[in-house]
Order: C-alpha cells, then structure tokens, then sequence
C-alpha cells in the first residue's frame, strides 16, 4: 500500500453533483435528507457555482454549476448517469412519500424489489434501498 508523504491515505471527503443551479438542488438535497446548506452569507445566490450539503450523520454532497448541463437518460440513452447515490430506508413505501413530495420523481423502470429508484430534480438517478439489504453485489440502479 502507498500512503502520502505525510504517512497518511487519501480521505474520502465528498460526492459533487453537476447541475445547472446548485442552490436548488442543495436545496432539493437538504430537505431529502435532512441535511443542511452551508450558508451563503452576504454571497450573493446568483454567483453561487459551487455549494454543499451536511447530512446528519456527516456525510457531504457538494453541487457544481454546469452552464450546459446535460441531465442523464437512465437507463438508458445518449446521456449515461454516471453515479448515483443511495439512502438507507426502514420502509420503501413512507420513504417514497417523502421523496416524491420534496421534489423528487419515481424512475419509470424499477430493476428490483429491495430498492426503489428515483430522479432529482435536474434528472440525478438515486435509489431508496430498504434497511439490512445486502449492497455487495446487489441493488443499485448500477
């Protein structure tokens, strides 16, 4: 294993997501999970072209502004999704209420039973994936 010169491995940090308006996806993110925008200050919100997002148990989505954003055709299609990101639920049916009333649609096609996937605003694939299903090998839209 290589290590830095200081002697430590890389950390991950964050998962950024492209979209033609980050405060209003941070915003779409934020009321997902819970999770809290960093604070503009006296920034103004039209200059905004990166901002990020702290979810409760710490974990950070950052957004990126991209002027000629192209939002992905999954599952298939001329736009490949590229990543996506899953959340932990205790109940697919409550945690799709809640998806689909902060913004949120449900992906026409469903590839599987222990997860469901849905598009954010901008066209993001994600997945619910109910709580103690295995990930190894196993949901995700893949």
């Amino acid at each position: 294993m290589t290590v830095t010169p200081d002697g430590e491995l890389p950390r991950w940090q964050l998962v950024a997501l492209d979209c033609p308006d980050p405060l209003a996806l941070a915003d779409f993110y934020a009321h997902l999970t819970g999770g809290e925008v960093e604070p503009l200050g006296d920034f103004p919100r039209e200059n905004v072209t990166w901002i990020e997002v702290t979810m409760p148990h710490g974990q950070v989505l950052g957004f990126q502004k991209v002027d000629d954003f192209r939002a992905p055709t999954w599952p298939q299609g001329p736009v490949p999704q590229q990543l996506h990101v899953d959340f932990v639920v205790g109940d697919l049916d409550a945690g799709e209420r809640h998806v689909l009333a902060v913004g949120a649609t449900k992906a026409p096609f469903q590839p599987g039973a222990t997860f469901r996937v849905y598009l954010d605003p901008v066209g993001h694939p994600f997945c619910l994936v109910l709580r103690a299903t295995p990930t190894v090998g196993g949901g995700g839209v893949g």
